[in-house]
């Protein structure tokens, strides 16, 4: 789902939450060594995201939030920030060239630049922590 979160709106928040997990706590992001990516170059979007990033001349970044169920995709667009819900169990990530990652969700995906060895590092947290945490089932949720 993508969603404005430009806003501090409660109903927003709670359905972030409901789908992917309340924030890590201070003590479980410290026993992850971190639970949030570096700046992620975004090289190629789906239409919907392609959309709000051509809106303004800005740098096309985004960065990746872990949460206990899933990862929360980042960027802004104008004055707005946006966010891609993503639960474990819809998330496929894609590793294309060698400098490249693609995070798709149903109809969604972004493609980022990995030019850094702590991007490489991050994706391979968000694949271990969904392999070993991750329900198996939906009912499991």
């Amino acid at each position: 789902m993508l969603l404005n979160i430009s806003y501090n709106r409660p109903a927003i928040s709670e359905k972030i939450n409901k789908e992917v997990g309340k924030p890590f706590t201070l003590f479980e992001r410290v026993k992850l060594k971190g639970t949030g990516s570096p700046k992620l170059q975004i090289t190629s979007a789906s239409i919907d995201i392609y959309n709000l990033l051509i809106l303004d001349n800005n740098a096309n970044v985004c960065n990746v939030e872990m949460r206990n169920n899933g990862i929360v995709v980042m960027f802004r667009s104008l004055l707005e920030t946006y966010a891609l819900v993503i639960p474990y169990f819809k998330l496929n990530l894609y590793k294309g060239r060698a400098e490249e990652y693609s995070i798709h969700k149903d109809h969604y995906f972004i493609k980022v630049k990995a030019d850094k060895p702590g991007i490489h590092k991050f994706f391979r947290k968000i694949i271990d922590y969904r392999s070993d945490n991750a329900p198996t089932q939906i009912e499991d949720l």
